[in-house]
């Protein structure tokens, strides 16, 4: 197996790309990990970066085009923007089952399934 083809592609696909593999990692990291804690905190936020980055770079990614030079995956992109919002918020305001299950929504969703 070769990353020649990733490596070859337009700048956004590999940046997309193993940036997503990154928030992967690390968001596996921030499931098992103890919660509350400093840590949990610090990597919650590189994750929400990383996961920023994931969403922000599909917009630059148009190999599927069904509507005009969007395809339904872009959704995926905007619903992961507006969830990283109100998992934020929800954290920040101390809703911890919404927090929860918000970001544990958008791993599955957006890192997992798609």
């Amino acid at each position: 197996m070769s990353l020649a083809p990733l490596l070859d592609a337009a700048p956004a696909i590999p940046l997309h790309a193993f940036v997503a593999m990154a928030a992967f990692v690390l968001g596996s990291i921030q499931l098992a990990a103890p919660k509350g804690t400093l840590p949990h905190r610090t990597l919650g936020w590189m994750w929400v970066i990383l996961m920023l980055v994931v969403a922000g770079s599909s917009f630059w990614i148009h190999q599927i085009r069904l509507l005009g030079p969007w395809s339904p995956i872009h959704l995926l992109s905007i619903f992961s923007l507006v969830m990283l919002v109100l998992g934020v918020t929800a954290a920040r305001s101390h809703n911890v089952r919404s927090h929860k299950y918000t970001m544990i929504g958008i791993f599955f969703g957006a890192l997992v399934i798609a």
